[in-house]
């Protein structure tokens, strides 16, 4: 293990990391909106810090080990979070505490969407595109555009890809090169985002506002520009243009790759993972729009299902905007919204969650044991579409599902032990190690009433959903720091 490799990497990454807080400082000195002086402060600080991390270790050549990969990856998005806070801190409006300004940093790079803010409408134009920003980097992950981009840094890009990606069959590479593969990543990415902007201008929203929100959707983040969410716009147009996006964002954007590469879309129902994803998705949309008309919380049949769909889609796939309070609606519609979010997008995309594979993989698993016991001596594999899953995975994706339990319930024990009430905390905790945002009862539209000590565990949880609880955990073991 080599740490100097390993502070040269986050010192050239922080240092390109600065670089993000020059648009916002633009667009403050353009609308003199008063927080021109903290995004000053916060690039200086951070491009300080970077080079000087840098400087000591320039000369270090060393190619990066798998351990060395996890190391970057975990210390650059603690690093990155606390970097992230500086603005949240400095500016006057809104002029955050240090545990707020850390809460809402992780949030939006984690793409939870969960926020301590209040009065987002009359919040400086620079500081609600700087969340905005925040979300959209973190929503592909800044490793990934550094190694798309950046391949002269001498980085072991194979190391930081595995260690970085979401799912459990990180080898699966679209492209021979992994830098290849990182930049058609990028490039799908950035192309939903413009393809989202673009069509909510069309819908009728402002530049600013089409530009934040597309961010945001395509990250599968959910922080909005308004405290109404995307409520404010009032508008069955924009929500469904919302829908679409959130929907393409959460399926495998190796899908999007092999459809664009091969102009065809014959690719995505020949993924078993996708069609599982479609399957999931539209029973929970079926049943929260019949659940909303039937209990009458909306009196027509539009409004039950406008809403139902954009929630139900909103909160499955983890984006966690919102066009109405649904943590209000009636309960079994909320927790079964809440539920859905365990589960999430699909392994490769922007969502969190447990993934759809490794669902998939648990119902197979879970099938194959039924089996077994009618056929105690047969030899069925795993199948996922017509390849068999090598045991390895399976046992891998059973380990993931146990350490996910496991890490759940000990920070919802924490959090309830605080005082908190217990559905509050369920939903805290849920909605923060799965990316969602916002939760249920006391944290239903923002976390500004949240104590302290349960404000750091949720920024806990959010960074341990966001690596995938391995990438994180493995670090706290001592096997890891083994010679």
């Amino acid at each position: 293990m080599s740490f100097a490799a390993v502070q040269r990497i986050l010192g050239i990454l922080l240092t390109v990391f600065s670089l993000t807080l020059l648009p916002p400082l633009v667009l403050a000195l353009l609308a003199q909106d008063g927080a021109a002086v903290a995004f000053a402060t916060a690039f200086a600080l951070t491009l300080g810090v970077g080079v000087l991390s840098w400087l000591p270790v320039r000369g270090t050549k060393r190619e990066l080990r798998l351990r060395d990969g996890f190391i970057v990856v975990v210390m650059f998005w603690t690093v990155l979070s606390a970097i992230g806070a500086l603005p949240f801190v400095l500016a006057e409006d809104p002029h955050l505490s240090l545990t707020d300004a850390v809460f809402e940093s992780v949030s939006g790079l984690t793409t939870t969407g969960a926020t301590v803010i209040t009065g987002l409408d009359g919040l400086p134009m620079s500081i609600l595109y700087y969340r905005q920003q925040l979300q959209w980097l973190g929503g592909m992950g800044i490793i990934v555009l550094a190694v798309a981009v950046l391949p002269m840094l001498g980085i072991g890009g194979m190391q930081l890809y595995r260690a970085e990606t979401p799912g459990p069959m990180k080898d699966n590479k679209l492209t021979p090169r992994i830098t290849e593969t990182a930049k058609a990543l990028w490039y799908i990415y950035l192309g939903l985002t413009v393809a989202c902007g673009f069509s909510y201008w069309l819908a009728g929203m402002s530049v600013f506002d089409a530009v934040g929100h597309a961010f945001s959707t395509v990250a599968i983040g959910g922080f909005s520009t308004h405290d109404a969410s995307m409520g404010y716009f009032n508008s069955p147009l924009i929500d469904m243009i919302a829908v679409v996006f959130m929907f393409l964002a959460a399926v495998n954007f190796s899908l999007h790759f092999v459809a664009f590469r091969h102009r065809s879309v014959t690719g995505y129902w020949q993924d078993s993972e996708f069609r599982f994803y479609v399957l999931l998705l539209s029973i929970v949309i079926l049943i929260t729009i019949l659940g909303l008309h039937f209990t009458e919380t909306y009196d027509d049949w539009e409004g039950a299902i406008v809403n139902g769909l954009f929630q139900a889609v909103s909160i499955g796939t983890t984006a966690g905007f919102t066009t109405a309070e649904f943590y209000n609606w009636p309960g079994f519609i909320a927790i079964l919204l809440l539920f859905s979010s365990f589960v999430g997008g699909c392994a490769g995309s922007t969502g969190g969650g447990i993934k759809v594979i490794r669902v998939l993989l648990l119902v197979k698993q879970g099938l194959r044991e039924i089996t077994r016991l009618v056929h105690p001596s047969a030899q069925i594999p795993v199948r996922i579409g017509a390849k068999s899953v090598d045991s390895r995975v399976v046992e891998a994706v059973w380990g993931f599902f146990a350490l996910y339990v496991a890490s759940f319930t000990v920070m919802y024990l924490a959090l309830a032990s605080t005082g908190l009430e217990l559905m509050t905390a369920f939903s805290a905790v849920a909605a923060s190690i799965n990316n969602l945002g916002p939760g249920l009862e006391g944290v239903g539209a923002n976390y500004a009433d949240m104590h302290e000590p349960g404000k750091w565990i949720l920024c806990f949880a959010m960074l341990l959903g966001r690596l995938e609880i391995f990438t994180l955990l493995v670090l706290l073991t001592p096997a890891f720091w083994r010679k």
